[in-house]
């Protein structure tokens, strides 16, 4: 049976991985940094077993820092039409239930993982 911490990281990495095709860029090299965002994570939690309801948004956000420095901004805000464009964040920054959300229209976009369903 899975440990609590192996449900957590397969849920984090479903989540992310999720969120990334939405985005149509869940390219291999991009899943190498899910899976490095992930074995990061785990050594986290064995640190501090209680962080293990933070690790979907611990790795959605250790993506999107990883994207940046390679690609760009991730995942590009779908609810400001005019503008720049910016990418969405991560709240609760550390803590459960996980969303993205654009902090320039204060709006919660979707849950981590269901990006998805936003319309664009």
């Amino acid at each position: 049976m899975d440990s609590p911490l192996e449900r957590a990281l397969h849920a984090a990495r479903a989540l992310v991985l999720a969120d990334l095709v939405a985005g149509d860029v869940a390219e291999a090299d991009v899943v190498s940094v899910v899976e490095d965002a992930v074995a990061h994570r785990r050594w986290w939690v064995e640190q501090w077993p209680e962080g293990v309801g933070y690790v979907a948004g611990l790795v959605a956000q250790d993506v999107q820092d990883a994207l940046l420095e390679r690609q760009g901004r991730w995942p590009l805000c779908p609810v400001c039409g005019s503008g720049d464009p910016h990418a969405l964040d991560v709240e609760p920054e550390l803590g459960p239930d996980p969303h993205w959300v654009c902090s320039e229209a204060g709006v919660v976009v979707a849950a981590v993982g269901s990006l998805g369903t936003v319309p664009r």
